[in-house]
């Protein structure tokens, strides 16, 4: 399974950047998919997941700022980021996964990931 991230790049504050996952390599429609983020120092956090069917879950600290959705035409799962703070600052990794009952549980499949910088 290859996991191609993109999108990432510097914004203001306050502003939005939309990240892709390209997949290849598995039947992707089955999969749940995940972002997930690293910030220096920090260990990686899971950020959004989206279960095979298109529901979304979220971390409380990206609520209702960021949007996760998926294409399954394209083998592409998007992470739309609005209102970016400082804190969001890192590198954002897609990855594959499984949901059971409500709990995400991530393949070892990770992409290069991609470097998101908020700062004025």
């Amino acid at each position: 399974v290859q996991l191609q991230a993109s999108g990432g790049g510097l914004v203001q504050p306050g502003g939005s950047l939309r990240l892709s996952c390209a997949a290849s390599g598995s039947i992707f429609s089955r999969n749940s998919m995940g972002w997930y983020r690293q910030a220096p120092g920090k260990q990686r956090e899971l950020v959004a997941t989206i279960t095979s069917g298109g529901n979304p879950n979220y971390a409380d600290s990206v609520k209702g700022r960021f949007t996760i959705s998926r294409d399954n035409a394209k083998n592409t799962v998007y992470l739309q980021m609005n209102s970016l703070n400082a804190e969001d600052t890192a590198v954002y990794y897609c990855n594959q996964g499984a949901t059971r009952r409500g709990t995400y549980f991530p393949y070892d499949y990770w992409g290069q990931g991609t470097q998101v910088t908020v700062s004025s």
